[in-house]
């Protein structure tokens, strides 16, 4: 099989082999596909059986898998969604960011009941409510809600959030924002150095090549 060397995976290592650099490709190319699908419903989980179509033994193809790392750091919940070839590298890589900015990993379990599982859509302000509201009901959206700034937020199942979209499209009913994702079931408001402090984390979280997505209740207040 041929190889397509992309030179902008890396420009300043030029120590990489021909096949480093291919597999980072398809590394970061299924990383766009799988995040994209989650973000737009189209695959609501993933595990390593179904991230990718399981390679030939022997071969030497990258194997993919989930991994999830859960925390408490400055008091608030931290969900840090990864897909990686190498297990061992990525946790390695989530626990010195952990380290490094001074928070503090979990159990499985600890922090993933403060967090909901399901599909979110943001309308804008002057938006007609209860247009919105009959029709996010009738396609099965679990609940509306009006924040304070006027904006007007559909929750649905995570299994049920392309049909809701959908509907309400045909409604003319077009969101700001849609994805499905971990919602906090309540939100802890930071200021000041905690603020700062988690900032970095979930910066330098963000910076791991093999992080997807990180979730958090914390509402950082920028001022």
């Amino acid at each position: 099989m041929p190889v397509f060397i992309d030179r902008r995976l890396n420009p300043k290592d030029k120590s990489l082999t021909n096949r480093q650099r291919f597999l980072r490709r398809v590394r970061e190319d299924l990383k766009r596909s799988i995040r994209d699908q989650i973000r737009t419903g189209k695959i609501a989980d993933v595990d390593a059986e179904h991230a990718v179509p399981m390679p030939d033994r022997g071969t030497g193809e990258p194997r993919f898998e989930k991994v999830v790392e859960l925390a408490r750091t400055y008091g608030a919940a931290v969900i840090v969604d990864c897909m990686t070839d190498n297990r061992t590298r990525t946790v390695a890589d989530v626990r010195h960011a952990f380290s490094k900015h001074g928070g503090n990993l979990g159990t499985d379990g600890s922090v993933a009941y403060l967090f909901r599982h399901c599909g979110q859509l943001v309308f804008a302000p002057g938006t007609d409510e209860n247009a919105l509201m009959e029709a996010a009901i009738d396609a099965g959206a679990e609940d509306v809600v009006t924040h304070d700034d006027g904006s007007i937020e559909v929750v649905t199942g995570p299994n049920d959030f392309i049909a809701v979209r959908d509907a309400l499209a045909r409604h003319g009913l077009k969101p700001e924002f849609a994805e499905v994702t971990m919602k906090p079931a309540s939100e802890v408001e930071m200021r000041g150095e905690d603020a700062q402090r988690m900032q970095k984390l979930l910066d330098a979280l963000e910076a791991i090549d093999d992080v997807q997505d990180v979730y958090t209740s914390a509402v950082i207040d920028e001022a």
